[in-house]
């Protein structure tokens, strides 16, 4: 940015929120990644409460309705998330899709806020992604002991109880890599998505951005994917009780 300007986001001029994004001890371009992120949170609550606010205890919220709906969106999106959920963590799919279900929502949405003019991804953020992984890393660590008790801790010792001075340090550096790879990687790829695509609007304002915006949307869902993909091949070894 030319002289260190801050381009125009919505969180500027929404009272409360334009503290946050000005409040330059939250870093250099101030909270903006904070603020941008209640906000997308914000959207998301709105767009669930109308797709859920006819499900209220009525005989007629169960019923799909006949035609495409917002409330038809609503529940392709949910079931979609929970198939795959399904094909990777099998019965254990219902029981996590709070984790992985807000994770793959928040994220995309926040993803795609970057193709509108007047948002500013929070994902484009390392905190933001930071706080998204170790969020999956402390709570899929929680559930393994949750489901193993103690002998959770055999997963850091190896399949031969000689073998544990070694695989242990390896498993603690694997363990602590994951949610640093998990950040870095949607980080990255976002933050880099974001610049490039206003390189364009900023050189070629019309038409020439367009493939590029193409491109980006592929981006949003293809790394919103791969975090939850990860996620939930966490999950999985954590929780599962195969021999080891």
């Amino acid at each position: 940015m030319a002289g260190g300007a801050t381009p125009f986001t919505f969180d500027q001029v929404i009272p409360g929120l334009s503290s946050i994004a000005k409040d330059h001890s939250l870093g250099i371009h101030g909270g903006t990644h904070v603020s941008n992120a209640i906000l997308i949170s914000a959207i998301i609550f709105i767009i669930i409460f109308l797709g859920t606010r006819r499900l209220k205890h009525t005989e007629e919220g169960a019923v799909p309705d006949s035609t495409f709906t917002f409330k038809n969106f609503c529940e392709l999106l949910i079931e979609g998330i929970l198939k795959i959920m399904e094909d990777s963590l099998g019965h254990h799919a219902r029981k996590f899709l709070y984790l992985i279900g807000s994770a793959a929502i928040f994220i995309l949405f926040s993803n795609l806020s970057g193709l509108v003019p007047g948002f500013n991804p929070p994902t484009d953020n390392i905190n933001t992604t930071a706080a998204c992984a170790l969020t999956v890393f402390i709570l899929y660590n929680y559930h393994g002991l949750k489901e193993h008790g103690l002998a959770y801790l055999k997963h850091f010792a190896g399949p031969f109880w000689w073998l544990a001075p070694l695989m242990i340090p390896i498993e603690i550096i694997g363990h602590l890599a994951r949610p640093l790879s998990l950040s870095l990687r949607l980080f990255g790829n976002i933050m880099g998505d974001h610049l490039v695509t206003a390189i364009f609007f900023a050189l070629v304002p019309l038409l020439v951005p367009v493939p590029i915006m193409v491109l980006g949307l592929f981006v949003c869902f293809v790394q919103t994917f791969v975090f939850c993909l990860l996620s939930m091949a966490y999950i999985s070894g954590a929780v599962e009780h195969g021999e080891h």
